[in-house]
């Protein structure tokens, strides 16, 4: 499975034993909330990393990006990056560029495509990104 197209999965989801449906597929919510996936292999492999080592606080990290992606209330946690990091082009769009604190260390960038109500995750891990050192 392609990573790049997959919709990011819940932290750890519970391991239980149902049927399989008849219409298979990503069940969506409804409303404003937008649809988180990954932009890269990265991003998804780093996921994995911070779902191990802080699932409680990557479930909230999820929550919080899909219905409020712009969250100004919480401004440590969660805010646009600054300078030339704020923007960059994804798909041929320029695309905002934000970044949620997960733990001290652990980092999620990604980008907000209103158009299809996507946040692209571009990096996901438990350290700082290369490109803020």
């Amino acid at each position: 499975m392609n990573p790049r197209a997959t919709s990011v999965p819940s932290p750890r989801p519970e391991q239980r034993s149902e049927p399989e449906a008849r219409r298979p597929g990503r069940a969506t919510p409804t409303g404003d909330e937008y649809d988180l996936r990954f932009a890269n292999t990265e991003a998804a492999d780093g996921w994995e990393h911070l779902s191990r080592q802080a699932p409680g606080n990557l479930r909230r990290a999820f929550e919080r990006i899909r219905a409020t992606p712009r969250a100004a209330y919480i401004p440590d946690r969660q805010h646009r990056l600054k300078g030339k990091l704020g923007t960059t082009t994804y798909k041929g769009q320029t695309l905002e560029r934000w970044q949620y604190e997960v733990t001290g260390g652990g980092r999620i960038w990604y980008l907000l495509d209103d158009a299809n109500r996507t946040a692209w995750i571009t990096y996901a891990g438990t350290g700082h990104p290369k490109a803020t050192d």
